[in-house]
């Protein structure tokens, strides 16, 4: 039997891709393996957000030649839909953009067939629909990603992702509904809502973001249901009296923010300045006292000041996030910030990220400690030394005395290096680990 392996890299939506084409290949009867092991067929779903995302996908490319060179190499994603020919390395047999991944398993046949490479990259005009690709689960996971959403038309000034992911298309409630019901009859008791813009769901169909949530929390025996990356635009009065009607909502809140400088976010093109951005956190944390807020962070965008750096630490501090994603700005050719002036010193962008993933290693401390003394529900997904460790709603890590593939209640007793550690009061029925 025919194996493959593949490296996915990037966000929650190239997970949910990868899962889709693995089930495709493994339906065409291929056999899965680990993509450290020798394989007939790699599969590396690149990444294009960053510089750093251009070179681990080039890496993985190589390291899968290297690992196998007799081995077919499929090359799919963002950088492959934006560079297509500079991706016809060693082995790469196939390249793939940010569509025809439901056509995997033919088009290798295809390729493996032809003299040279296949290159089946088409352009994302307007009127591209939305890929009908579907999971029956998650490789490895208690929990499954359920993408409802595709594309992006907000070109932001440092962002490429709306050239290489197309205009917003919107999956329809009914597939959302039947996809969830699957999802749970399969086991699954928590359930990844994702996007690329997630904001915008329905703005093509006329549906909302809270009827497809809705849709996804009616499924039975699906305990948990967690949000991907929002606009705080999106968080409406309406939208989050909405979501409290949906008790299967995680108070875990991914809120993009990139920027705490009103200044820095009118050059960046953002849609909200940092009045609006607190105003929707004041409406989380009136409905969701607890919640986490969970955001990214950019350092060094052209023309950032000190004095605009400061600024982003002081709001960063004061919004008090649970957890941040720090990343140095990297020029994408094709943006507009990329012939913007003011360009920042590498090393001043290194700098500055460092100082912001210390204050925000600081602040995750903080949310995590007032759990200690409380009783929370945790979703174990692994066996570790000392139990098994798995996350509360908020996302919380957490190690204790429990078995893999069991929801149990747990009293927090210490948190170190970033954990929670605790004691099981009540543990319930295993459930299928996938």
């Amino acid at each position: 039997m025919a194996t493959v392996a593949f490296c996915t890299l990037g966000c929650k939506v190239n997970q949910y891709d990868s899962q889709a084409m693995l089930e495709r290949l493994l339906d065409d009867g291929y056999e899965a393996v680990a993509f450290h092991e020798k394989a007939d067929v790699y599969v590396i779903n690149t990444c294009t957000v960053t510089g750093t995302g251009d070179q681990k996908s080039r890496q993985m490319i190589r390291r899968a030649a290297k690992q196998n060179p007799q081995a077919a190499i499929v090359v799919t994603g963002c950088l492959a839909q934006r560079e297509a020919e500079s991706l016809l390395l060693d082995g790469v047999r196939l390249v793939l953009g940010t569509q025809r991944r439901g056509e995997i398993a033919q088009l290798l046949r295809q390729a493996l067939c032809a003299p040279e490479a296949l290159v089946a990259v088409e352009p994302l005009a307007a009127g591209t629909p939305f890929e009908k690709l579907s999971v029956r689960g998650s490789e490895g996971h208690t929990r499954a990603t359920l993408k409802i959403q595709e594309g992006c038309r907000n070109f932001c000034a440092y962002c490429i992702i709306p050239s290489v992911r197309g205009p917003l298309r919107s999956r329809p409630l009914e597939e959302i509904r039947l996809e969830a019901l699957r999802l749970s009859k399969a086991g699954f008791r928590e359930i990844v809502v994702a996007g690329i813009h997630l904001a915008s769901y329905g703005v093509d169909s006329g549906a909302s973001l809270c009827d497809a949530l809705s849709c996804v929390c009616g499924a039975p025996g699906v305990e948990r249901v967690r949000l991907g990356s929002l606009e705080p635009v999106v968080v409406t009065e309406e939208f989050v009296k909405r979501l409290q009607e949906m008790p299967q909502i995680c108070p875990h809140f991914m809120l993009a923010l990139q920027s705490g400088s009103d200044t820095v976010l009118r050059r960046m093109g953002r849609r909200y300045d940092t009045a609006q951005y607190m105003q929707a956190v004041e409406r989380l944390r009136e409905a969701y006292p607890d919640a986490a807020l969970q955001t990214d962070v950019m350092t060094g965008f052209p023309g950032e000041t000190e004095e605009e750096f400061a600024q982003t630490l002081a709001f960063v501090k004061r919004v008090g996030f649970a957890r941040l994603h720090v990343f140095p700005y990297s020029e994408r050719k094709g943006t507009r910030a990329a012939s913007m002036p003011g360009s920042v010193p590498p090393a001043v962008r290194q700098e500055r990220a460092r100082r912001l993933i210390a204050l925000g290693r600081q602040l995750e401390e903080e949310y995590m400690r007032r759990f200690v003394g409380r009783t929370v529900r945790v979703l174990f997904e692994q066996p570790c030394e000392g139990g098994a460790e798995g996350y509360t709603p908020e996302y919380v890590r957490t190690i204790a005395d429990a078995a893999a593939g069991t929801i149990a209640n747990v009293r927090i007793c210490a948190v170190e290096n970033g954990v929670a550690k605790g004691k099981v009061m009540r543990e319930e029925k295993p459930f299928p680990v996938r």
